[in-house]
């Protein structure tokens, strides 16, 4: 695979995402579903939003890793929540897992008014390797 970084500005490596990912010669590429902070045995977590998070990328990193890929594979990240203000006051945590696996992805950020139950934030992911 041969991956191309797009960035025509610098202000959004403080934001820990890029412009653009252009992939080549791709092997394969696996479209995650929506992930959320739900409990092996299918309970939504009534926790706060950093909570949340840490579960909701635990999760995330569950399928990644059943998948056979790696969280370096990420090339979009979209991130879905039902508060703005509350995920970006903790976003520090998704900045640090996209950093300590060495992410350049893609990435959009929705606020919407509910996900399932008592759900704070979702991440959906494409991976490509």
């Amino acid at each position: 695979m041969e991956k191309k970084i797009i960035n025509p500005w610098n202000w959004q490596e403080a934001r820990n995402y890029v412009q653009a990912v252009e992939i080549k010669h791709a092997n394969s590429t696996l479209y995650v579903s929506g992930q959320c902070a739900i409990s092996d045995d299918g309970v939504s977590s009534t926790a706060d939003m950093r909570t949340q998070i840490f579960h909701t990328i635990e999760n995330l990193e569950k399928v990644i890793q059943s998948s056979g890929y790696e969280a370096r594979h990420l090339v979009r990240l979209n991130i879905y929540t039902t508060d703005s203000t509350a995920l970006f006051e903790n976003f520090d945590v998704i900045q640090d897992w996209l950093t300590k696996n060495n992410v350049k992805q893609t990435s959009t950020v929705l606020e919407v008014k509910t996900l399932f139950e008592t759900l704070k934030v979702e991440l959906e992911a494409t991976l490509v390797k």
